[in-house]
């Protein structure tokens, strides 16, 4: 019996094996995961190349002299390319070949990058404004000599062969053009890749996996923000023509307002793992049997299933055409009243104008904190990158996570989940609220910050009596520091007369306005580059730091239950829930990720000292900012987005506890007039039964009467 039963298990097995039903079930579950694994990888690509952007905002606005204003318009551009066309994808990709339209996706965001990075190679070498003698490399036909003049008292600006042949334009000067456009494309290629994976692993899972798979498509996606930081700290280490000039000759550090890092770089390496990851999309299916819902029936042999999709292909493929287009035209007539319902919900309207302007404050920030790090705290790019890279993004994942583990543990409602949004979001704006005190004061800059005698004042005068007679130019940035820590904007502004070493290492001697700051018969030199900040400034720094790291670790706490409250907002019907997402979706990243890297910029501006000059005049990028302006600025308009929002979302917290106040109390009516119909419904029941039971008596009394008559007359 035993051996018996053993033949019949390994015959099961066998035939479990050798089943093609249960081999086809097989294989389309690995064929999902696949497409899991792959859309995992093109958001963590995408989302690497996104934050990459971010960390490059500096080392741009540097290469192609740019104001912070024009570079927000650059970075504006991926939402301008992604909201032109993520309606258009959105509606018609789910009735075409979504994951072909994912790797096309793919493949022009690899373009785009690409581009992007290219744009390098087209503008030749990185010149910045210098007093040293540049070495001319004997290997490039196309570089320039500059050529210094000495005069006998000082050392004036270093004029280079444009000043003496004349303002040629320089085919760069729009260059910044392509990188708009790349840009754009990548924001372009982006639109088919969310809204189209999440839907076809949502259409094609179990009903149980999907929220499993989603979840482990946003952790990995959290990774790609992380890494492109890091990324981005790298290459900004590296000079920008790293491989084509002397690093020796370079005069300038990472530190110095002229560096241009190797931004370029990130691009490409962006773009070849984009180019991957449209690869798989290509051989994957058009649609999967539903998990759990493939049927045993047998099917058709392979032969005749292609025969029968090719002329099925063919045969409707301008049906198709035509089905759609007749049904975009009643979609938009049915989408109005929608949307027009909507609107019209005072909880979601209210809801759309705070995430709006809370959407403006985190754009902003993210956009321009590393920058703030490094105008504020004298960080370079690449370790401002690098510590938000390794701190505030993995406290913002860690976060996110303890968020919805919250709202799974205690499963709080929609009143609740609004409620600890809003006070996460509270407590992380009054951490913001502390890194106004966090600071450093501005750098003496003479004629800049300070005096020449190292007073501080408000005036801006760059000459004085010491550098009069030199005949400098007020437009020259080439900063040397001397031993009492105040700054001059050029060896000619500090008046030196002579020089020692070469490269970094040089060395001005006998300038006379350092003597006018300085005790007499003290050393009269300056070196190349600006005065570091105080000490006191790296205390400021790390406290900077820990309250910022705190305070991105508590605002994310609120926002997976703050997603929650939109998708189970009151009022919101569950056909209007999709809109809802588009909508919020659509109008933050319009009025949010387009304007406010523009309008921030802008405000930084205005904060800034000292201008470059392009080589034909025109204002380029800013060399130096007032610290203490920028700080008002930067963080007072955070705080003040920020804080506009919580009067929205106080009146949200207030609709949704009176809506369902009102929903309790209808509830709590209905119960007793419920109770008491059923009541009523009990007791005539009874009484029912009751005239039932008296009936039935009656009439088998007058049956056995009329029996009884019937026998006494037959009798």
């Amino acid at each position: 019996m035993e051996e018996s039963s053993q033949d019949v298990s390994q015959m099961t097995s066998q035939q479990a094996l050798c089943d093609p039903t249960e081999r086809k079930s097989r294989k389309r579950l690995s064929t999902l995961k696949m497409f899991i694994i792959a859309l995992s990888f093109a958001y963590f690509s995408k989302a690497l190349t996104g934050t990459y952007m971010k960390s490059s905002i500096t080392q741009i606005e540097r290469r192609f002299d740019l104001s912070s204003t024009r570079v927000g318009l650059i970075d504006g551009s991926f939402e301008m390319g992604n909201l032109l066309f993520l309606a258009v994808v959105s509606h018609f990709g789910a009735q075409l070949h979504r994951p072909r339209l994912i790797a096309a996706g793919c493949l022009l965001m690899a373009v785009g990058a690409l581009l992007t990075g290219l744009t390098h190679f087209f503008m030749g070498f990185y010149k910045y404004d210098t007093v040293i003698q540049v070495l001319q490399n004997s290997n490039v036909t196309t570089s320039k000599l500059y050529i210094c003049f000495w005069y006998p008292h000082c050392i004036p600006v270093c004029c280079s062969w444009l000043c003496l042949s004349g303002c040629e334009r320089e085919s760069s000067s729009y260059m910044w053009i392509y990188v708009f456009l790349g840009n754009a494309l990548r924001g372009i290629g982006e639109t088919p890749v969310t809204p189209l994976g999440i839907s076809y692993v949502d259409d094609f899972a179990k009903a149980e996996n999907s929220p499993f798979y989603i979840a482990c498509l946003q952790t990995i996606t959290l990774l790609g923000p992380m890494f492109g930081f890091l990324l981005g700290s790298y290459c900004a280490k590296l000079y920008v023509d790293i491989g084509y000039v002397d690093i020796e000759s370079i005069t300038i550090t990472p530190k110095d307002s002229r560096w241009v890092g190797a931004w370029w770089l990130g691009f490409l390496v962006s773009s070849s793992l984009l180019l991957v990851s449209s690869i798989p999309f290509w051989f994957l299916p058009r649609s999967l049997p539903k998990q759990g819902h493939e049927t045993d029936k047998p099917t058709d042999p392979p032969s005749l299933i292609l025969v029968g999709a090719e002329s099925a292909q063919n045969s409707n493929q301008t049906i198709k055409l035509t089905e759609i287009a007749k049904g975009s035209s009643r979609n938009v007539i049915r989408f109005l009243p929608s949307l027009k319902r909507l609107l019209g919900t005072p909880a979601y309207f209210l809801l759309l104008c705070a995430s709006i302007l809370k959407f403006n404050s985190f754009i902003g920030l993210l956009t321009f904190k590393a920058k703030y790090m490094e105008q504020q705290f004298g960080q370079s790019a690449s370790r401002a990158n690098f510590l938000i890279g390794v701190l505030n993004l993995p406290a913002v994942a860690v976060g996110i996570f303890l968020g919805g583990l919250l709202m799974r543990r205690y499963k709080l409602s929609v009143v609740s989940g609004a409620q600890l949004s809003f006070a996460t979001s509270f407590m992380g704006y009054l951490l913001l609220l502390l890194q106004f005190g966090t600071k450093c004061d501005n750098r003496p800059v003479a004629g800049l910050t300070v005096s020449y005698n190292g007073v501080s004042y408000n005036v801006e005068m760059l000459f004085s009596d010491c550098n009069r007679d030199c005949s400098c130019s007020p437009d020259e940035w080439d900063p040397v520091c001397s031993d009492s820590g105040i700054t001059y904007v050029s060896p000619c502004m500090a008046g030196c007369l002579n020089s020692s070493g070469r490269g970094k290492n040089t060395v001005f001697h006998n300038c006379s306005c350092v003597s006018t700051s300085y005790p007499p018969g003290s050393s009269m030199s300056v070196r190349l580059g600006q005065c570091p900040h105080a000490k006191d400034c790296s205390r400021s720094f790390t406290s900077y730091m820990a309250v910022s790291v705190l305070s991105s670790f508590i605002n994310s706490l609120g926002a997976t239950p703050g997603y929650m409250v939109i998708i189970r907002s009151v009022c919101i019907t569950p056909d209007l829930k999709s809109l809802a997402l588009g909508i919020q979706t659509l109008v933050t990243r319009t009025l949010g990720g387009i304007p406010a890297p523009v309008y921030f910029g802008a405000l930084i501006d205005s904060t800034c000292l000292k201008w470059s000059i392009k080589k034909c005049g025109g204002r380029g990028a800013c060399r130096i900012y007032d610290s203490n302006m920028y700080r008002i600025v930067f963080l007072g308009l955070i705080t003040c987005l920020s804080g506009t929002s919580y009067f929205f979302m106080i009146a949200v917290i207030v609709l949704l506890k009176r809506q369902f106040w009102k929903a309790d109390r209808e509830t709590e009516l209905q119960q007793p007039r419920a109770a008491k119909e059923s009541g009523i419904m009990v007791q005539l029941d009874i009484q029912e039964k009751s005239s039932a039971g008296n009936t039935s008596p009656k009439l088998s009394s007058d049956k056995t009467d009329s029996a009884g008559v019937e026998k006494d007359l037959e009798g």
